[in-house]
């Protein structure tokens, strides 16, 4: 199994120490390094400017946001990333939620499916450089119709180093998962649990049986974020996951189209989802936090003593993850590389 460290996005101002961070992370075999976006930092930025340390570590976006950036705009980036790094970039894409498409973007948020599929074959023919990008999809089309009536179909001029460079994809609903089998080289899932992760995979199986699906199950990526916390029982250290699923459960999405609370519908917490998300919206954020069972925080972390964390490394092993990627300080790097090095 190979280890990644989430830079994440950062909060009001750019985090102290990353540098150090990253350096560790290399030292101690990691594979990857995968930064974020929301409405705050971009994502492509960081990941070249730590990246640029770094001699042997993939890149990663985990995600960039679709309604950010132009298809073509994303492939120009995708392109320069891996010459500057010698191949070693990774574009996950995300398409996010209806709050942040229409409100932050101001694009629509409907009909994500189909707009992702058009967006990563856009990407994709950009990159092959084939021949100049024409595409006339219901979401994009390139040229632009109207207008001055000038557009043309360009090619990029830059050769690509990997015109088939990775493209992961961000899914949580299973009509999503069974796209990312489908049309990309991976998945990345936001919450994971092994043992409750049936629906996941048979999404999956309906993607990979689709005519012309991208890639065998063998040589598809799942790169999960997996909460660390070693403390000298469960519940000290599930109060340090407890706020971050929180947030995402009651804070990161509308009442009613929360694909995050959504994910933990389908892992059979039906109950415990609904009060944190109504908690967390009505203002009462710490009791929000306070309402999530340990069981909850289990399913989806590893949390507790190092003893306990131990034994239970060998479900994240055995699950479908090839890629556990966690965050943290140089401690949890330490413990991340003694549980899966």
């Amino acid at each position: 199994m190979r280890l990644g460290l989430a830079l994440g996005y950062w909060a009001s101002a750019p985090p102290v120490g990353v540098d150090r961070l990253v350096a560790r992370a290399e030292a101690l075999g990691f594979d990857s390094l995968w930064t974020s976006e929301a409405y705050g930092s971009d994502a492509l930025t960081p990941l070249a400017w730590w990246g640029s340390r770094t001699e042997r570590l993939r890149l990663g976006t985990a995600v960039a946001q679709i309604s950010a950036r132009a298809p073509a705009a994303t492939a120009m980036a995708a392109a320069t990333v891996d010459h500057l790094s010698g191949g070693r970039f990774v574009l996950g894409l995300g398409v996010s939620g209806p709050q942040v498409v229409e409100g932050w973007y101001g694009q629509p948020f409907p009909r994500p499916l189909e707009r992702t599929r058009e967006y990563v074959a856009i990407v994709r023919a950009v990159l092959a450089r084939e021949s100049p990008v024409a595409f006339a999809g219901r979401q994009y089309r390139l040229p632009s119709p109207g207008g001055s009536g000038l557009g043309r179909a360009l090619r990029l001029t830059v050769h690509p180093r990997r015109p088939d460079l990775p493209i992961l994809l961000a899914a949580e609903g299973p009509r999503n998962i069974s796209l990312a089998a489908e049309i990309a080289d991976g998945w990345l899932p936001l919450f994971y649990a092994p043992g409750r992760d049936r629906w996941q995979r048979e999404a999956l199986a309906e993607g990979f049986r689709r005519t012309g699906a991208r890639r065998p199950p063998h040589e598809f990526e799942i790169v999960g974020a997996v909460p660390l916390a070693e403390g000298p029982d469960v519940e000290t250290a599930a109060d340090t996951v407890r706020p971050q699923l929180a947030l995402y459960i009651g804070g990161m999405g509308a009442r009613d189209a929360n694909f995050h609370r959504d994910v933990f519908l389908r892992l059979g917490f039906v109950a415990e989802a609904r009060r944190v998300q109504d908690l967390y919206l009505a203002g009462r954020r710490v009791e929000a936090a306070q309402a999530i069972p340990a069981a909850m925080v289990e399913a989806v972390a590893l949390v507790g003593p190092r003893a306990k964390l131990r034994e239970e490394a060998g479900r994240w092993r055995d699950s479908l993850l090839t890629t556990v990627v966690v965050s943290g300080g140089p401690e949890t790097l330490e413990l991340a590389a003694e549980l899966f090095g």
